[in-house]
């Protein structure tokens, strides 16, 4: 197993808590047989401060109850098991807090950050699976990543809840990487809120622009909305089962539902399983409408589970 922390300071990727080139953890753990997963927070996290660092919280293998109490994203994701072949789990930490807007400028420089992180790892082992996985503003970061990379650096890049706008999407998944590539929109109506918040105090790149909560398309790409009932048929039919939604408003219900972590895992760890033409083909093609599950007037239904029906 292997664990490496390194935050963006600005455009240049360091070691966490030793503000020396990360060069030197990387060469030591390039190697290490299986996937490399880079784990990307999102809005509100800050590495090295005691109340907001993402290293003691989602990105740690022991979570801290700070700011609440969440799951180790690297042990839900397959690490810390003591497996051979566990890969290496890359903790990508950025300075997430101040305003929106602010927040979302250095999430363009922590992207091209770790655009450097994944250039080194693809160089060192270039037949290397290599995936990423970001909550709000972390899809951000990823989805800038992709400008700076080669063909072929990245598999499948999972975006939680993104706070991106489709736009900024559609150039990221045009670039020599973001076409090899392989995008999971992850969404929920319990996140319109935010997306809401998102598009009023950022600057869109387009008139017109949305949120990737609203949907995105791309021959490459996928949406799976997560409080949508027939999604979470799909994916139990698959043997993916995803708790039901249990809140109106949530920001971080695409990666706190029950197994919702372990089908994220499963996405990364066995692709083959999970085929995205297959995906796309199942799961519904047009997302719910925007505000129609905190309107909704009458409590959600809960389905007979697929397997009481048989």
């Amino acid at each position: 197993m292997a664990v490496i922390r390194i935050n963006a300071v600005g455009e240049t990727p360091v070691l966490h808590a030793r503000l020396r080139s990360f060069d030197d953890g990387i060469a030591r753990l390039a190697h290490v047989p299986g996937p490399v997963v880079i784990m990307v927070h999102g809005y509100k996290y800050q590495p090295g401060n005691p109340n907001h660092c993402p290293h003691r919280h989602i990105l740690s293998l022991d979570p801290q109850h700070m700011p609440w109490r969440a799951p180790s994203w690297p042990r839900q994701l397959g690490f810390g098991l003591g497996r051979r072949d566990e890969g290496l789990a890359v903790a990508f930490g950025w300075d997430a807090r101040g305003t929106l807007a602010s927040a979302q400028a250095r999430a363009l420089a922590a992207g091209r950050a770790l655009a450097q992180v994944v250039r080194s790892l693809h160089a060192q082992a270039p037949a290397r699976d290599i995936h990423i996985i970001g909550h709000s503003l972390g899809s951000e970061v990823a989805l800038e990543a992709l400008h700076w990379l080669p063909t072929g650096a990245v598999g499948r890049v999972i975006s939680l809840t993104g706070a991106s706008y489709q736009s900024r999407a559609a150039a990221a998944l045009a670039t020599p990487a973001g076409r090899r590539a392989e995008f999971f929109n992850v969404t929920s109506r319990e996140n319109d809120a935010f997306d809401f918040m998102f598009e009023t105090l950022t600057r869109s790149p387009e008139r017109g622009d949305r949120a990737i909560g609203q949907g995105f398309e791309a021959p490459n790409a996928v949406t799976m909305q997560l409080d949508c009932l027939d999604t979470l048929e799909h994916l139990a039919q698959m043997g993916h089962s995803i708790g039901l939604p249990e809140r109106r408003v949530c920001h971080w219900s695409s990666y706190m539902r029950p197994g919702a972590l372990r089908l994220y895992k499963r996405l990364l760890r066995q692709p083959e399983r999970t085929p995205l033409p297959l995906m796309q083909q199942l799961l519904p093609e047009v997302p719910a409408r925007r505000w129609s599950r905190l309107l909704s007037l009458r409590p959600q239904p809960s389905p007979m589970p697929i397997w009481q029906r048989i």
